[in-house]
């Protein structure tokens, strides 16, 4: 069987968001009820006239720049020209020969090490409405809510080899554009949406074979089932002795296959021309220098000084760079007076597990980063032990309360008392009388057994060392055991 290489490229089409459409006033909201964000633009009635929406443009350009792109000076909007009924105009508005961004790259980190995968262009267009496929009559609705909304087309080169490439570039991205917040990247409600395209060549050979475009896929997953589906497919084909054909086909996601939709169409199929409605966009270098200098601290950098700042694992610190609401979360926590250490154990083994079981994200978390550095404050001090601050931190989540006002409420504070403990030592070492003889056998861990009767009967609020140290002195002195 002859080898195969994948050649994979992708597509990426992100809806922003901003307050207002592209090139209209009208609400960029996903959910309204249908057709209710439209006007005379937006629904391409003869005479109305579009205007460029300055903050998608410098969206689109702070894209470019978090991807490395080379971000031009001087760029213009065309009419890509094609019939669809979610398209009134019958031509949508989009970049041609003169996008907005031009080549660049994204550094992938996956199997230990680093990919780069080359990026073709960034551009902007507006996005076609919806079609309703609802069963009315046999027919379809269309909601042109969405059309307008601005569209951030990103294209990579066809520098991936495997699906798996293709998903890794794919979270990295949406990573990348999140740090931005220049979109939501929702792939569920169509604000992230994925085309691929990919061919196989057999191995050493520099000529890419014919590509296929895939679309419909609504998950990274999808995408790297789709591609895994279509290597095969292309591959079993080829060795059959059949002719592979250019074209695009929808993944279904039932079957887990790709299906055939039509031929692929060519640049001169949609008779692109320069909007004669819409002037071009000049920009001079040192605005484009300004915009490079308000980019948020890249996740890769930002994880790496974690680790080197905070002394937090390299996993951890991946782990809270995931998204930059929690990264901003726990360097909040730091700046309100808590340990790198201590903030990365509580947010990851306890935060966000209360965070997924309400499925609520961390903007919308009810324990400030404050609260959560008064806990370790209340801790290190000695006030409560560790364990009880495990105990109270499910109610500072439900309530919101600070957790000093919780343990002031339930009366949890610690006790540090050494007559207070040296009563339950003594009362624990009378109710166990095995644990004296365990340890006139040598064995040690049996004086565990008297911290537990301690803590229980303190209900769990005396010291813990102080505990152990008052067990250690009082079988010393009183049984002359070292334990």
């Amino acid at each position: 069987m002859a080898a195969f290489e994948t050649v994979i490229g992708l597509e990426v089409h992100l809806q922003l968001n901003t307050r207002t459409k592209m090139f209209c006033r009208c609400r960029n909201h996903f959910g309204d009820a249908p057709n209710t964000n439209v006007c005379p633009v937006c629904l391409g009635m003869p005479g109305s006239l579009p205007v460029i929406n300055e903050t998608a443009v410098r969206y689109a350009r702070q894209a470019g720049l978090m991807l490395n792109c080379a971000v031009a000076q001087f760029s213009k909007f065309d009419r890509k020209n094609y019939f669809y009924p979610d398209l009134p105009k019958a031509y949508q508005i989009s970049q041609y020969d003169l996008p907005l961004c031009g080549k660049g790259h994204i550094d992938v980190e996956m199997d230990g090490g680093t990919r780069r995968f080359g990026i073709t262009r960034v551009h902007l267009e507006e996005d076609a409405g919806k079609l309703v496929h609802d069963g009315h009559g046999g027919g379809s609705l269309v909601d042109l809510n969405r059309s307008g909304t601005p569209l951030l087309e990103i294209v990579s080169e066809p520098d991936m080899r495997s699906p798996d490439e293709a998903h890794a570039y794919l979270v990295t991205l949406k990573q990348l554009m999140s740090y931005l917040d220049i979109s939501d990247c929702n792939m569920e409600e169509g604000s992230l949406r994925c085309d691929a395209n990919v061919s196989v060549r057999p191995a050493g050979q520099a000529a890419f074979g014919t590509k296929v475009e895939i679309k419909n896929m609504n998950s990274f997953k999808a995408v790297q089932k789709a591609l895994a589906y279509e290597v095969r497919r292309q591959i079993a084909a080829i060795e059959a002795g059949q002719t592979i054909v250019q074209e695009t086909r929808l993944f279904d996601a039932n079957s887990e296959k790709t299906v055939s939709m039509r031929t692929k169409e060519q640049a001169h199929d949609y008779r692109y021309f320069p909007d004669p409605d819409l002037v071009p966009m000049t920009f001079t270098a040192a605005e484009i220098e300004t915009l490079k200098a308000q980019l948020p601290e890249r996740p890769a950098v930002r994880r790496e000084r974690f680790a080197a700042q905070y002394g937090i694992s390299a996993y951890d610190a991946g782990v809270l760079t995931a998204e930059k609401p929690l990264a901003d979360y726990f360097e909040a926590a730091i700046s309100a007076g808590m340990s790198g250490k201590a903030a990365a154990n509580w947010i990851i083994n306890n935060l966000m597990a209360e965070l997924n079981a309400a499925h609520r994200s961390i903007t919308d978390c009810p324990i400030t980063p404050a609260h959560l550095a008064e806990l370790g404050a209340l801790i290190e001090g000695n006030v409560i032990s560790g364990n009880i601050g495990k105990q109270i931190f499910p109610e500072m989540f439900n309530t919101g309360k600070a957790p000093e006002e919780i343990v002031n409420e339930k009366g949890l504070v610690q006790i540090t008392d050494s007559a207070e403990i040296d009563a339950w030592v003594n009362e624990a070492i009378a109710r166990n009388p095995d644990v004296i003889e365990s340890l006139k056998a040598g064995k040690g861990k049996a004086a565990g057994k008297l911290v537990g009767a301690v803590m229980q009967m303190s209900k769990g609020k005396a010291n813990p060392a102080l505990v152990n140290e008052r067990i250690r002195h009082i079988l010393i002195e009183t049984h002359g055991l070292d334990a």
